[in-house]
């Protein structure tokens, strides 16, 4: 996926621990540990929102588009569309 999640960049920044964003948002530490290692495929608004809040940070600062890594992705999307047919 060509969008990088950068929490663990912030939280270092913050010099706050997984932990102690999970208790402030009110999530648990498992989905946040799922988000903050790029496994998420989704993330609610709402969830955005409360991480900006605890962090006094922007969404552009938690999540970066990476060009090099679409790039990569598509090919292997192409391909596996042509096996299918």
């Amino acid at each position: 996926m060509a969008i990088a999640v950068k929490l663990d960049d912030l939280l270092h920044d913050r010099r706050m621990t997984l932990t102690e964003l999970a208790e402030r948002v009110g999530m648990t530490l498992a989905n946040l540990s799922i988000l903050k290692t790029g496994k998420a495929r989704a993330i609610r608004f709402s969830t955005l929102d409360a991480i900006c809040k605890a962090l006094s940070c922007q969404p552009g600062d938690i999540l970066q588009f990476e060009p090099e890594q679409a790039k990569r992705a598509r090919p292997a999307a192409a391909s596996k569309r042509s096996a299918s047919r």
